[in-house]
């Protein structure tokens, strides 16, 4: 395979999955979520069990936006196509480090969640072939652990809004994007 049929299956994936929208706007209502969870009167191991909880619903959300958006998860003539799984459920591995913050450290667990959920999205840039998902991968992560190192404790639930609130800007940039290579695709 040639790279440039390579970069025809990326861009097919870009489009009709539409960048992946569906999973970054149900990560941005679960975010948020999160934050106002974290910003409850309550003990940081307490507040971080309920974020496990929180998560919950996201692919169930993910699947309820596919529809509405009217996004492909399956694209059966792209030999792709599996890996945006695969991606996804990498994530999971890094469920052991939250244990442990949970456990050890409760007050750092947000941070340490919304560091695996933007570093997470770095695969994605060469996945749909934008470059997106690395600027925010950095602003998440980067942004998550200067917040937590610059605020009070009782001010962290904002690393939660910050989370959210990259989530709506990167999916509002994804939307541009798939938009633009389905004009070039014309």
């Amino acid at each position: 395979m040639n790279t440039s049929s390579l970069d025809k299956l990326r861009n097919q994936l870009s489009i009709e999955s539409k960048n992946g929208i569906d999973f970054t706007i149900a990560g941005m209502v679960i975010w948020a979520v999160i934050a106002s969870i974290w910003s409850l009167k309550a003990e940081p191991y307490n507040k971080s069990v309920f974020v496990f909880i929180a998560g919950g619903p996201f692919l169930p959300l993910a699947f309820m936006l596919s529809k509405i958006l009217k996004t492909n998860w399956r694209i059966k003539d792209n030999p792709l196509q599996p890996l945006g799984l695969w991606l996804n459920l990498a994530q999971l591995f890094y469920f052991p480090v939250l244990l442990f913050m949970l456990i050890k450290s409760p007050e750092y667990f947000l941070m340490t969640y919304a560091i695996i959920t933007g570093a997470h999205f770095f695969p994605y840039v060469w996945f749909y072939n934008t470059i997106w998902y690395a600027v925010f991968a950095g602003l998440v992560a980067v942004g998550s652990l200067l917040m937590t190192l610059l605020l009070h404790t009782e001010q962290h639930f904002l690393v939660g809004v910050w989370t959210s609130a990259c989530l709506l800007v990167l999916s509002l940039l994804l939307i541009a994007d798939y938009r633009k290579k389905g004009k070039s695709s014309e």
